[in-house]
């Protein structure tokens, strides 16, 4: 937690509120739906918080930052201790292992785009033999 002496020194998070009502969801690793049901709204109003297109009413914003594990300081001003970053490492980390999947499924298309193409230049040779 942050030291009260020295909280007014600290860089705040100078993200929007609904950008670190994303991040401290995402942190706890769970879906705007999950978040949404948990605090009793709907979808589409949490989304908008998450959005910048609304903002959560007083009751909310203490519900919010009870179920995110943030303090309202941080959601609302960006002072104080923000989501546990430890998170971010674990989901990084499966965002690469995702990417070097993907970059061996784009080279075995790749792969088979040019077998394909090379069995229809053979046929298209053979035929016109």
């Amino acid at each position: 937690m942050s030291n009260p002496n020295t909280i007014l020194h600290e860089q705040p998070d100078l993200d929007t509120l609904g950008g670190r009502i994303s991040r401290a969801r995402e942190a706890t690793g769970k879906t705007a739906q999950e978040a949404a049901m948990q605090l009793g709204v709907t979808q589409d109003t949490y989304e908008n918080w998450e959005a910048d297109r609304d903002e959560p009413r007083a009751n909310r914003l203490a519900m919010l930052a009870g179920f995110l594990n943030v303090s309202p300081s941080w959601l609302l001003h960006g002072i104080g201790e923000s989501p546990n970053r430890n998170s971010y490492v674990e989901v990084i980390a499966e965002l690469e292992e995702k990417l070097v999947r993907v970059e061996e499924l784009h080279s075995q298309t790749g792969e088979a785009i040019e077998t394909l193409q090379n069995a229809i230049q053979r046929l298209a040779n053979n035929q016109g033999a």
